[in-house]
């Protein structure tokens, strides 16, 4: 399951090795600043929008890797083991949105949220 931690000024996203031959993308980092808003989702592929280009997804079961819809894109790492995490909303980065899954989503958010 991917990690999001705080790092420096930077979120980041570090993936497993499965999650990146499965996404077809390293880690994702972005600035702390850019963070808009931290949402916990009980389902979070219902959340998940879009073309996947590139990535892995089985519909109902997983989604990891990138998202495109009207333009917009989204970096998601959910998997069949629990479909709640974060999304997390960003602001002038080329990924709009990141949909992560946790096993604590609400310690995750509150993190993030504190660090922003």
């Amino acid at each position: 399951m991917a990690d999001l931690t705080i790092e420096g000024g930077d979120l980041v996203v570090a993936l497993t090795k499965l999650e990146r031959a499965e996404s077809f993308h390293d880690d994702i980092r972005v600035p702390a600043s850019s963070v808009r808003s931290v949402t916990v989702i009980d389902d979070l592929l219902k959340e998940v929008h879009g073309v996947r280009a590139p990535g892995t997804g089985i519909p109902g079961v997983t989604m990891v890797g990138t998202l495109v819809s009207k333009g917009d894109k989204t970096f998601a790492v959910i998997h069949h083991d629990g479909h709640r995490g974060v999304k997390i909303t960003l602001e002038g980065q080329s990924f709009v949105q990141l949909l992560v899954g946790c096993a604590d989503p609400e310690s995750v958010a509150a993190a993030i949220t504190a660090a922003t």
